[in-house]
């Protein structure tokens, strides 16, 4: 017989292990919503975050909680939890049920429901099924259910209860670990590298470009100021030649060399008009 829960109602399981199926309705524009399970200790917390099942975490350590995928069921999608009660381990006394709709609030889910099912049995009737109306319609995470303990058999409680912030925000009121320094999604989850920056060489006299194709003067480093300076540039591209120092030519025409004197020469014969009287 199929149990038709109500908001804080139970009811015993009385199977060894049970598929949760949450199901909504289908059509264009249907959101993406994602099944996820915590498996909770005595204190009402994860032990560790590997007690956490869902999308990056498909399958518990122990094997005991999985995800078995998403299907498509002519109108409706649905997604499903299987749990092995028999087989749980005893330090787990309660198993939480959740849906997740990050991008979007549970007001556009339609027809959002829960149904439990004997896993040993391929087809069967529900064992029980829950219509799970949103308080607000802003809850981006709901707690569908619950599987506990009630000594040594288990029972399923309709819950339906939604938080605001999401996965994240649920996750962590249980104890889990959620790291918030995420990288931008540009870089596909990767944290950014910050830059580092190295401090420059010793700079260096920067040579002149050739001019027309010749190699340029080597640039002289010697300072100013009494030193000798470096040589100009050469005009046009050509080479200069150094001009040996001269004197400046008179009124532009260049001055000729003296001819030398002969030791031996004598002045010739003056004339009756040059001898003394």
């Amino acid at each position: 017989m199929t149990h038709a829960m109500l908001k804080g109602s139970n009811v015993p399981l009385e199977v060894t292990a049970v598929r949760a199926v949450l199901r909504w309705a289908a059509g264009q524009g249907a959101p993406e919503v994602d099944a996820s399970a915590l498996l909770l200790g005595p204190e009402g917390r994860v032990r560790s975050d590997e007690d956490f099942v869902f999308y990056n975490q498909p399958r518990h350590p122990s094997g005991k909680v999985r995800l078995l995928g998403k299907k498509r069921e002519a109108d409706r999608l649905t997604e499903t939890v299987q749990t092995d009660l028999a087989g749980m381990e005893p330090g787990v006394g309660r198993v939480l049920l959740v849906a997740s709709a990050d991008d979007v609030t549970f007001d556009q889910v339609r027809s959002l429901s829960i149904l439990l099912y004997d896993a040993a049995a391929a087809d069967g009737e529900p064992l029980a099924y829950f219509d799970i109306k949103p308080e607000t319609g802003a809850e981006t995470a709901l707690i569908c259910g619950e599987l506990y303990r009630r000594g040594d058999a288990w029972k399923f409680r309709a819950l339906g209860e939604g938080y605001l912030n999401g996965l994240k925000g649920l996750a962590n009121d249980f104890g889990i670990s959620v790291d918030e320094s995420e990288a931008p999604a540009e870089t596909g989850g990767v944290p950014a590298v910050a830059e580092i920056s190295l401090p420059l060489p010793p700079e260096q006299p920067v040579p002149q470009q050739p001019a027309y194709g010749y190699p340029a003067e080597p640039v002289s480093t010697q300072p100013a100021y009494g030193y000798p300076q470096p040589a100009s540039p050469p005009a046009y591209g050509y080479p200069q030649t150094q001009a040996a120092p001269a004197t400046a030519p008179a009124y532009g025409y260049p001055p000729t060399a003296a001819p030398a004197l002969d030791p031996n020469f004598t002045l010739p014969p003056q004339g009756p008009q040059f001898i003394g009287r």
